[in-house]
């Protein structure tokens, strides 16, 4: 009898730790649950619509194959005020123009920030992209004196030497008559103007490849979403995040040791040499303005009151008695750290390189498919060199219709084809609730298709009237190349470059730029449009383009 009791509390003992093990296991189950679905009831309770999430995910498996088509079928399903999940955190899409301008203008002061990256890495933390509130303020207020058309004016030489070595690549090609990936031609300039101006580097990647400076830089476009590793991060951001930084990351090492070590190597020699002596590039005018008095206030960049903001900028030409009363109370500006520098040279590199080349090539191939329009460009370039014996900063604004096509481009092929906001607090803009710490995201490459404001939008047309249509969009609340006062400085940078790149033409007039076959060229562009909106490494295919004499 004993026996038998000893073994019905052994079962009992058993049975306890099992029901206690089922029942933790379901609890946990639960959590689990829980954990994987509770944020996906904030645009709800906001009244927004979307597509369901999948737990722990989101939405983002829709964006497998990029975001341009996809959030334009969003807005069409779900209107022009819509969201979507991208993992954990939600995201409110705005296309709608009214609310735009309450969004980009009135209410500025509500969304002060970019998106916050939980798994960024020096130098990109010390970069504009990711400078936040009073820090981003006090860099900006150092860097934009820096972009003055003075300054500019400066960088040009070293654009034209990237420019002309790039039309002694391209003629060889030319009088060759074989078909070429101009695209590649492209990229390889746009390297050599972000290492010369940016770097203070001088490479040749048009001729030399292999550069270490061309091969670290590939290493950051590499990225993408839907690796598992960055999958588990997206599932489980709160618990990856500090875990992050302690995972070995040899490619991101390496990348980011090489650049630091080049800028901070650059920085010690510029201040051995006598000014005198030093390269006038991008770089050069950082380390120039972090000891130069001149600067803009940092109340210049409040945009919460646009009224404020004009008597800023009033004051600060005026020289007036509130301008050094306000000056008074807050220093105007403070010194860049060595960090804060490196960071701003390598943005440079990430907001110039692929929306440079990428723009170089949707232009060129646009106008080899539209041969009318080509012909156009080289008569006025040819005619700008009859008043001018070599282009600059200035006269390139003479190009009007050079100008449209490069805006026609963008419209078409824009390169930053999405904006985002965080939301800073709860809100209404509009008598839209937008929740805080939700992500507000602006579909430029949307409205640029949006037939409401565009013509055919889907027809490459440069002689749209430029002024018209920046009035039409003032009046619909939409901004014309940038966003508020958040544009990034390095837009003109880019512009500028591409106009010169135009003016090089002169070299090629004897030859004009075709597709070997515009119904392949089509299919395939077509294709590398999506793979340039998934922000993949790989570009524009090639064996597209020839220049046969005239």
């Amino acid at each position: 009898m004993e026996a038998a009791g000893d073994l019905l509390n052994v079962i009992n003992m058993e049975a306890s730790r099992i029901s206690v093990t089922v029942g933790l296991f379901l609890i946990f189950l639960c959590l689990l649950y829980w954990y994987s679905v509770y944020p996906f009831s904030v645009l709800a309770r906001c009244g927004i619509k979307h597509p369901k999430p999948v737990p722990f995910f989101g939405n983002i498996f829709h964006f497998r194959e990029g975001f341009f088509r996809p959030l334009t079928e969003l807005i069409k399903a779900h209107g022009r005020v819509c969201g979507y999940y991208l993992g954990r955190r939600p995201v409110v899409v705005v296309a709608d123009p009214d609310m735009l301008r309450s969004v980009m203008v009135r209410d500025f002061t509500s969304f002060p920030n970019r998106m916050k990256f939980s798994f960024a890495t020096k130098p990109t933390t010390d970069s504009l992209l990711m400078l936040r509130n009073e820090r981003w303020k006090r860099v900006r207020s150092i860097l934009t004196p820096s972009f003055s058309a003075a300054k500019m004016k400066e960088m040009v030489p070293l654009i034209n030497t990237a420019a002309n070595a790039l039309m002694k690549n391209l003629k060889v090609h030319a009088d060759s008559g074989n078909s070429f990936d101009i695209h590649n031609c492209f990229g390889c300039f746009t390297m050599d103007v972000i290492a010369s101006v940016a770097f203070g580097t001088q490479i040749d990647s048009q001729n030399n490849p292999d550069d270490p400076f061309v091969r670290h830089a590939q290493l950051f476009f590499s990225f993408s979403f839907f690796r598992p590793l960055m999958l588990f991060f997206i599932a489980f951001p709160k618990i990856m995040a500090p875990i992050a930084r302690f995972i070995p990351n040899k490619r991101r090492d390496q990348m980011n040791g090489f650049f630091i070590s080049i800028i901070q190597k650059i920085i010690q020699q510029r201040e051995e040499q006598p000014p005198s002596q030093r390269r006038r590039d991008f770089l050069q005018l950082m380390l120039d303005a972090r000891t130069s008095k001149e600067s803009l206030p940092l109340e210049h960049f409040d945009t919460g009151n646009p009224s404020e903001e004009l008597a800023s900028c009033s004051d600060q030409e005026n020289g007036s008695a509130h301008q050094e009363e306000s000056s008074a109370r807050r220093p105007l500006r403070k010194m860049m750290t060595e960090d804060e520098v490196v960071g701003q040279a390598f943005v440079f590199l990430l907001a110039g390189y692929e929306t440079s080349s990428n723009t170089l090539g949707f232009t060129c191939y646009l106008l080899a498919i539209n041969p009318d329009c080509q012909r156009r460009v080289q008569d006025e370039v040819d005619e700008f060199f009859t008043r001018h014996d070599s282009p600059d900063y200035s006269n390139v604004q003479e190009l009007k219709y050079l100008d449209m096509v490069v805006c026609e481009a963008l419209r078409l092929y824009p390169p930053g084809f999405r904006f985002a906001r965080e939301i800073d607090h709860d809100c209404v803009v509009n008598g839209q609730i937008l929740p805080k710490g939700a992500t507000l995201e602006i579909p430029a490459g949307f409205l640029h298709y949006d037939p409401d404001h565009w013509t055919e939008p889907d027809r490459f047309i440069p002689e749209r009237s430029i002024s018209s249509i920046r009035c039409k969009f003032a009046d619909s609340g939409i901004i014309f190349l940038k966003q508020g006062e958040s544009s990034t400085c390095f837009v003109s940078v880019c512009i500028r470059e591409s106009r010169l790149f135009g003016l090089c033409g002169e070299d090629l007039s004897s030859h004009l730029l075709t597709c070997r076959n515009s119904k392949t060229s089509q299919a395939v562009f077509e294709r590398d449009t999506n793979q340039i909106f998934q922000q993949q490494p790989e570009r524009i295919n090639s064996d597209l383009f020839s220049c046969p004499k005239l």
